[in-house]
């Protein structure tokens, strides 16, 4: 698949067009604040992109990095069937998710049984919220979750994570029966030793659109970049 990411932070606002292929993702800048790239800044993504046809590793140094923080994202979600209990509280109408059928929405609990088996999870024990599930689908369309108390964030050793911090996911069927994430937002305080990290961002996927079967990175950056080149005639 392809698609739009627009990612956001107090101190930066920034678009790309994103390829999925077979040595990790590939993106292209196309925005910043909202705006089309400078044209210093455009050079400066083109030597970029220059860089990764030119040398392999650093696409693969790429694809591990985001299969890190993807994963961390799937791992989650696979948790929670047993990190929760759960409450159904009613339908989800009003709900601002994306699904072809009904939503019914939970609230949900920490379950006291609940043994988090990694750094990534050990947040889990500590947040309560509400969750809407596509009951056609069986699949979660929006996570809301908040922590309700300071959590140590790889037991007592990293660090802490703040009480108020919270989370939201959603996902919606994006074509073919392909569900993906549409929105991630996060604000969570991680005390490190005597610092404090403010974790504060949201990331919109939208735009997605399937692609070629076995594209390789080479082959979506020539594609990100014809499409670009077009885009740049059309608008003279």
């Amino acid at each position: 698949m392809r698609y739009r990411l627009r990612k956001s932070t107090p101190r930066l606002t920034s678009t790309k067009e994103i390829v999925e292929t077979e040595d990790g993702d590939v993106a292209r800048l196309v925005a910043l604040f909202d705006k089309p790239l400078s044209q210093a800044d455009e050079q400066a993504e083109q030597a970029r992109l220059d860089d990764l046809l030119s040398d392999p590793s650093r696409q693969q140094r790429r694809k591990q990095s985001e299969e890190g923080d993807f994963g961390i994202v799937l791992k989650l979600l696979r948790m929670l069937p047993n990190a929760f209990l759960y409450q159904y509280a009613g339908d989800g109408a009003g709900a601002a998710v994306s699904a072809a059928g009904a939503v019914e929405k939970f609230a949900f609990r920490p379950n006291p049984d609940f043994r988090p088996p990694d750094v990534e999870t050990q947040a889990l024990t500590a947040m309560t919220g509400e969750i809407w599930i596509d009951a056609a689908a069986e699949r979660v369309t929006r996570l809301e979750g908040h922590l309700q108390q300071d959590t140590d964030y790889g037991w007592g050793i990293l660090g802490k994570l703040d009480k108020g911090g919270w989370v939201v996911i959603e996902q919606s069927d994006v074509g073919g029966r392909q569900w993906r994430i549409a929105r991630f937002q996060m604000r969570m305080n991680l005390r490190v030793l005597f610092k404090t990290r403010n974790v504060d961002t949201v990331e919109e996927m939208t735009q997605y659109a399937p692609v070629p079967a076995g594209i390789d990175y080479k082959q979506a950056i020539r594609m990100l970049r014809a499409e670009a080149g077009s885009a740049a005639q059309t608008n003279r």
